[in-house]
């Protein structure tokens, strides 16, 4: 990862001291607040909360810090984007140099979809499917500003961990891979299965691509096209997977996705997702449809309220479950009084006949 200086890291590092305050102090106060407004056992509403907070301060200062924070990181001077442009002839040079055949198969014709064109996700300027160093800049902008988070692998290694207890998979397809972080991932942790990694963005798969030949992997090929059509074989895989796929897509794409999945396995062969679901508690879904607004992930609220067993079940999976997902140590914990984001695994499996 190329280096920036000394102004650069002291630009970062105060976002990321932000975002700790934000993350910690911040989240605390605006729960505090709820819940002296409201009171602790009495049953409310997001709206109730929405209305309750409307005129607060503090919470009017914890979402502005929401959604700038995450701006600056991208932008100004020192911003992510900026920083990486005078090295722009040098970093796609590396990018555009051969790999193994096998290894990397882009479409210039595919048809990406409007919900992922037209919205900068995470803030990103611009999208990961338009600028050539765009997958350089999302996996830069991954490893910033998280405190409470793995900034490498731990993460998918944690996921991994959930799956290994779930099947033995020998042939795994993982949808909306990126930059290659969760299909690494994978690709490490069952080096004896092929693993196919399937995206639609092209800077983000020459990305992973060239990550996978410095770690001379075998076992992986990445595959431009959506995850509703991947094109690739009827029943030739025991595991599908992704990883912060669903919540960027409209239902009737994570629908798409799910039949898709479906398709593709084996009789017997599991989809394991891991992703964002709020649960029941008002003050959780409050949180989290702001951050999904702020953060420019307008589907993150939509995917809460889907009844995604039922289109589990429609698709035809069986032994469907919905569990929560410690993402880091302790994360959890009911003395965790800090914001996180609400993971889960989503699994299921396609009958044995």
């Amino acid at each position: 990862m190329k280096q920036f200086g000394q102004r650069y890291d002291a630009y970062q590092s105060f976002l990321l001291g932000c975002k700790t305050f934000w993350l910690n102090d911040l989240y605390a106060q605006v729960k505090g607040e709820t819940s002296e407004k409201l009171g602790r056992d009495t049953p409310v509403s997001v709206d109730d909360i929405a209305a309750s907070l409307k005129d607060s301060t503090v919470y009017k200062y914890y979402a502005w810090m929401e959604r700038h924070l995450q701006k600056m990181k991208y932008s100004g001077r020192y911003g992510i984007i900026p920083s990486h442009e005078p090295y722009r002839a040098e970093l796609e040079a590396w990018l555009d140099q051969p790999v193994p055949e096998g290894l990397l198969s882009l479409d210039a014709e595919l048809d990406l979809p409007a919900y992922f064109t037209e919205i900068d996700v995470h803030q990103h300027p611009g999208g990961t499917c338009g600028d050539s160093l765009a997958g350089i800049v999302y996996d830069r902008g991954a490893r910033s500003m998280w405190p409470a988070a793995s900034k490498d692998l731990s993460l998918h290694e944690r996921f991994d961990t959930v799956v290994k207890g779930l099947c033995d998979p020998s042939r795994i397809v993982d949808l909306g891979c990126g930059f290659g972080k969760s299909a690494r991932g994978i690709y490490q942790d069952f080096p004896e299965a092929a693993v196919t990694g399937i995206d639609i963005s092209a800077p983000c798969l020459k990305l992973a691509a060239r990550i996978a030949v410095e770690d001379d992997a075998g076992n992986i090929a990445y595959r431009q096209a959506r995850a509703e059509r991947t094109g690739l074989e009827t029943e030739g895989y025991d595991l599908v997977t992704s990883t912060m796929l669903l919540h960027e897509m409209p239902p009737n794409a994570v629908r798409e996705t799910i039949t898709e999945s479906f398709r593709l396995l084996e009789k017997g062969g599991h989809a394991i997702h891991l992703d964002y679901l709020a649960g029941e508690d008002a003050f959780d879904r409050f949180i989290h449809y702001g951050h999904g607004k702020r953060n420019n992930e307008p589907y993150m609220e939509p995917l809460d309220k889907m009844d995604l067993p039922g289109a589990l079940r429609e698709a035809g999976f069986e032994n469907i479950e919905i569990t929560p997902f410690e993402e880091a140590p302790n994360a959890l914990s009911a003395d965790t009084p800090r914001w996180r984001l609400p993971w889960v695994v989503v699994a299921a499996r396609k009958p044995n006949y």
